[in-house]
């Protein structure tokens, strides 16, 4: 009876599907383990291989006009060989051939082809390309070979170009994802890192716009900048602060910090947003103690220039406005409240190597912190003395 498909081809069909999907599964797993652009590339390249009972792949993406070797099974030769000699889009090649015409192109056997030239290691003879493509872009081209000739079919061709259209998808958004960790990184180098993983997030813009937190706010200053700065050169001023911001950038993400900014020798530093941190107030202390013995070593070596500067350190902990602060253009994340203030003007009333603190850290480190009353203190801003606290150590 016409239109009735035999059990046999059925299930070959069926067959077909299902190593279609286990090789697109394979792929997308490689996407969702976020290990960069590389190991998703190499994944397509195996599994189309897996696909077409080939012997080896490559796969080309199409940079600047030209096709660039991204991921090559055929072996350390072949695979530097084709990464110094970029294949061209005309007919030349087998990937260059998919390239110029867009469609799926089979070599039943490189060495009776006369248009075939290519000058790299051939051991083999069969050759199947598909292209790569998304909304009618061309990305790049998958090519299977074989050292059997004619050892490819209508039936591969069909199987794989199915598969590099699923992959394809899986590679632009893999590629998205590495543009978007480029970005982060990027960021990371003038913003603090929890910053720049917020810009990315998809709760990013609701915090940006503006929240109320709970957070440790930590201030430093240095004793002796003012006196120093007003007659110091401008290279040896330079100089000291690269070394103070350079020390105080290695210890403010080790303990979970997140720089508000620095001008000068004042730098703010807060805690519990936007990543919550459990006990910030202790880690607050951490870094302060930490920050003390490195700027202790550093006047060391400033005292020797006749540099005579130390550290003076304020925390407090409270309620503030967290968000987006500046204009179009130049934009900050900030903290703004009574926390930031207190902290600030302790930081002020801390004489060189002193740690004060406000009475709601106090609450939180009192067991592990060992700590000395500094009495009330009149601060500016603050119509009441502030009781406060010198930290000594851990306890």
């Amino acid at each position: 009876m016409t239109g009735v498909v035999p059990e046999s081809e059925l299930a070959r069909r069926l067959d077909d599907a299902r190593e279609q999907q286990r090789a697109l599964s394979s792929v997308l797993r490689a996407v969702a383990r976020s290990a960069g652009l590389q190991p998703v590339l190499d994944e397509i390249v195996e599994s189309a291989r897996r696909l077409c009972n080939a012997d080896t792949g490559a796969l080309w993406l199409l940079e600047n006009g030209v096709l660039q070797s991204a991921s090559h099974q055929g072996g350390p030769g072949a695979a530097d060989y084709d990464s110094l000699h970029p294949h061209a889009v005309d007919r030349t090649t087998a990937a260059g051939r998919v390239a110029l015409s867009r469609q799926p192109v089979l070599i039943p056997d490189v060495e009776l082809d006369p248009e075939y030239s290519y000058s790299g290691p051939r051991p083999y003879r069969a050759m199947l390309g598909v292209p790569v493509m998304v909304d009618d872009e061309l990305i790049g081209t998958v090519v299977v070979v074989s050292s059997e000739p004619q050892a490819f079919t209508e039936e591969h061709i069909e199987l794989l170009q199915t598969f590099a259209d699923q992959a394809a998808i899986a590679l632009a958004n893999a590629r998205l994802l590495e543009a978007v960790e480029r970005q982060r990184a990027e960021l990371s180098r003038f913003l603090s890192p929890q910053v720049a993983e917020l810009i990315s997030s998809r709760d990013g813009e609701q915090l940006l716009a503006g929240h109320r937190a709970y957070i440790t706010c930590l201030f430093f200053d240095l004793r002796g900048f003012t006196a120093f700065a007003e007659t110091a050169a401008p290279e040896e001023l330079l100089d000291v602060l690269r070394d103070y911001h350079a020390a105080l950038g290695e210890l403010i993400p080790a303990y979970g910090g997140t720089l508000e900014h620095f001008a000068g020798d004042g730098v703010m530093v807060f805690f519990n947003d936007p990543l919550r941190i459990e006990n910030h107030e202790l880690a607050a202390v951490r870094l302060a103690l930490a920050a003390q013995k490195r700027l202790a070593e550093l006047g060391e070596a400033w005292r020797k220039r006749g540099v005579d500067l130390a550290l003076g350190v304020g925390i407090e902990a409270g309620y503030a406005t967290l968000g987006r602060i500046g204009f179009e253009g130049r934009y900050d994340y900030g903290a703004i409240g009574p926390v930031t203030n207190l902290a600030s003007r302790l930081s002020m009333r801390a004489a060189a190597g002193q740690i004060l603190i406000g009475q709601r850290v106090f609450a939180a480190v009192d067991e592990a912190v060992e700590t000395a009353p500094a009495g009330k203190l009149e601060l500016k801003g603050f119509a009441r003395p502030v009781a406060a606290y010198e930290v000594v150590g851990l306890g």
